[in-house]
């Protein structure tokens, strides 16, 4: 009596044992639709060494996701999410490298199981820098909060804070920091700056890092801001601001932030010097980036002529805020002197605006932050990501890796096969991350998110994701 019912439980263990990471439903309804996931990793291209595309779907109780790849398959779920182990991802992508893998989707709503379109993840040869650095912050409207600059391991999901403003942390110091640049890719040689009480320019070379104050030298506007590396010389240009953050009361935009005025500073590291970059006072010269054979300094330039007279000028530019445009200019850089010569048009944006240009490391392509108007495109729902082809004057295609919401800041991989951008496209409010590969020819592909070890961190971590920059090697210990 006692054998048959031990053969039951046997069979019903093995039959739990073999859905633990979900069956295949024998009964489903076909949906002629792109299977709705978060994030959308439907049809993208990714490198072979990034992270699992662990994904969900919200409105489901059940998930099921068959991955097939070179006549091998897995199928993984639990619950709504779909989770898939490093080390059998890593085998999968080694297989699939160069290839392609493909999903077929169940998901379980109300008790009627659903089968969506397929979808493919293609996975490039072109690896990705493992290292990637942001600052998160809180997008409050506040003068400081806790930020910090983050490190993610993009092979698997160990992040690591490299700097903190936490008041706890800083015994009650109110800091803010601001961008962070490195020279070639690597953390070896990098710079940011600190707003606030003990604040400064933060410089790391050959990875110590030095505390800099009175950067701010006679004739600048403020301490030096939006650093660029040079890419063979201990020389970092900055620009230098008188910065506005004002607010809107009735536009889809949240957040306004001018420049009244900047111009462009070189800081020569090894000689403790601020050499100024001549310019007419009316040209308001920001966000440099140098070439990669560092011959050349690319920047962000608009000339406003005050329209009123009868206010000041800063009523007036707050006024006028839409007629504000930048193009994009170029300076040819003599390393013996130490200078830049005169200025060249790049660009020219009359009724638009660019930001934050960046070179590809071959120099063909010049990366930017494109919308209607101003330098701060983060807020604009109407910003785009742009690419110049700097040898035919042509701007590609890159509506795949753009959104109907803000995406700015954009930046290369080393090998510039892959663009990252922050962009609001979740839900208009955060910035995440975004990367997308880009093929020698400048066609650049559907972007993707980046992946978390729980997909559902993104519904709960408030928090934006800012000026995302790959690295080929680790963040020093500075604290």
């Amino acid at each position: 009596m006692r054998r048959p019912y031990y053969i039951f439980i046997m069979l019903l263990v093995l039959v739990s044992a073999s859905c633990s990471r979900g069956c295949v439903p024998d009964e489903y309804e076909s949906i002629s639709a792109s299977a709705p996931v978060f994030p959308d990793y439907t049809d993208v291209t990714v490198p072979s060494n990034i992270a699992p595309l662990n994904f969900m779907v919200r409105d489901a109780d059940k998930v099921v996701a068959v991955f097939s790849w070179s006549g091998k398959s897995a199928v993984y779920g639990k619950g709504n999410k779909v989770q898939i182990p490093i080390k059998e991802w890593r085998a999968m992508m080694a297989d699939a490298r160069g290839g392609a893998l493909t999903v077929t989707l169940y998901t379980r709503t109300d008790g009627v199981w659903s089968r969506w379109n397929d979808f493919a993840i293609n996975v490039s040869a072109d690896p990705v820098d493992r290292y990637l650095s942001y600052r998160l912050i809180e997008p409050s409207y506040v003068s400081y909060e806790e930020l910090v600059i983050n490190q993610r391991d993009l092979e698997s999901f160990e992040e690591k804070t490299f700097y903190s403003t936490d008041p706890g942390r800083r015994k009650g110091v109110d800091q803010c920091i601001n961008c962070h640049s490195y020279q070639n890719s690597s953390t070896d040689n990098m710079v940011f700056h600190i707003r606030g009480q003990q604040g400064g320019t933060m410089l790391v070379r050959n990875g110590k890092a030095e505390l800099l104050t009175g950067l701010k030298r006679d004739g600048m506007i403020s301490n030096p801001v939006y650093p660029a590396w040079h890419p063979k010389d201990q020389i970092i240009a900055f620009s230098t601001n008188r910065t506005q953050q004002i607010f809107h009361t009735h536009d889809n935009a949240k957040v306004e932030v001018l420049d009244y005025e900047s111009h462009l500073v070189l800081y020569d590291v090894e000689n403790d010097r601020m050499i100024p970059v001549q310019a007419d006072s009316l040209d308001m010269e920001t966000f440099p980036a140098w070439s990669p054979d560092g011959s050349r300094l690319y920047y962000c330039s608009a000339r406003y002529e005050q329209q009123n007279l009868n206010v000041t000028l800063e009523r007036d530019m707050m006024t006028n805020y839409r007629d504000i445009h930048y193009s994009i200019y170029v300076r040819d850089y003599d390393r013996e002197s130490r200078t830049l010569g005169p200025r060249r048009l790049v660009l020219d944006l009359p009724e638009n605006s660019a930001s934050l240009p960046r070179v590809s490391p071959d120099g063909r392509y010049l990366l930017f932050a494109y919308g209607e108007y101003g330098c701060f495109h983060i807020w604009h729902q109407d910003a785009d990501i742009h690419m110049l082809d700097l040898e035919t004057g042509l701007v590609n295609d890159m509506s795949l890796a753009n959104s109907s919401r803000a995406d700015s800041y954009p930046s290369w991989s080393g090998n510039g096969r892959w663009v990252v951008l922050a962009s609001r496209r979740d839900d208009g409010n955060y910035s995440r991350v975004y990367i997308a590969h880009c093929a020698s020819d400048g066609t650049v592909s559907k972007a993707f998110e980046l992946p978390q070890k729980d997909p559902s961190r993104y519904d709960r971590l408030l928090k934006s994701f800012n000026r995302p920059e790959l690295t080929v090697n680790e963040l020093p210990e500075i604290q």
